[in-house]
């Protein structure tokens, strides 16, 4: 399912979720609106066990909220919110290709993702700059970006609408790896693929409990985790995993 704002593409257990509204990528309602719909497929669809999330052209992976459909922008921003919460919340990883600029909301965005992977280029920036026009974050940057990098470093990002190259942004850690242009998509795609071979009921357990102990505190993640381990005992793929060790080979793991 695609839409004209939101594209997807899903192939080998992997979706691609591409924001389909070039040059900046920017987030309308109606964009929103689409890239929920498209979350509610995926996550229902067992054949899809990772997700990268990118922006069309070379320009940005989001550059935020688009001020031109300013007439929806409470509603928009009640959504948006949400929405990069339910990311975050998300069973399945999902890997924030950072092709370009991400600003903004587009930050917010990729901070949501399980992983970030920026494109080092000279022009590429990530950042936090909404002071710069007398407003604040408003699609989780205050939490998440402290979650991410630490209290100090995201005070000084935030306060003073600091502007990181891939290489400042992997120094304290806002991302998780860089990669030249060239060789971007390919290890990308490298990731997302050892991921889809990792056993599906288990990362959904991993996440599940992070999330728990994230929003709920270490007494609800630890409940979490051993639900968790309930569920994985009793799974055929962890029949599998245990006789591939012993039998010295790799494990081909179905998600039962």
């Amino acid at each position: 399912m695609s839409s004209e704002n939101i594209l997807l593409d899903v192939k080998d257990h992997i979706a691609t979720i591409t924001i389909n509204r070039p040059p900046a990528n920017s987030w309308s309602l109606a964009a929103l609106e689409d890239f929920d719909k498209t979350l509610d497929k995926i996550e229902t669809d067992k054949t899809v066990r990772v997700i990268v999330l990118t922006g069309m052209g070379e320009k940005c992976f989001s550059a935020g909220f688009d001020v031109s459909d300013a007439a929806n922008a409470t509603r928009a921003g009640t959504l948006g919110q949400e929405l990069w919460t339910r990311v975050d919340r998300y069973s399945k990883p999902i890997i924030a290709a950072i092709n370009g600029h991400a600003l903004g909301g587009g930050l917010e965005l990729a901070l949501s993702c399980h992983f970030r992977v920026m494109m080092d280029t000279p022009k590429a920036k990530i950042g936090l700059t909404e002071l710069n026009l007398g407003i604040i974050p408003g699609w989780g940057g205050t939490q998440r970006l402290m979650r991410v990098v630490g209290k100090q470093k995201a005070l000084d990002m935030i306060l003073f609408s600091k502007r990181l190259t891939a290489a400042e942004a992997l120094e304290i850690g806002a991302v998780d790896r860089v990669f030249p242009p060239e060789t971007f998509m390919d290890e990308v795609y490298s990731m997302a693929q050892t991921l889809a071979g990792r056993p599906p009921i288990a990362v959904r357990c991993v996440l599940d409990a992070m999330t728990a102990g994230i929003y709920g505190g270490m007494e609800a993640g630890l409940a979490k985790e051993l639900d968790g381990s309930a569920a994985v005992g009793a799974s055929k793929d962890c029949v599998e995993g245990f006789t591939a060790f012993l039998e010295k080979r790799s494990p081909n793991f179905t998600g039962e």
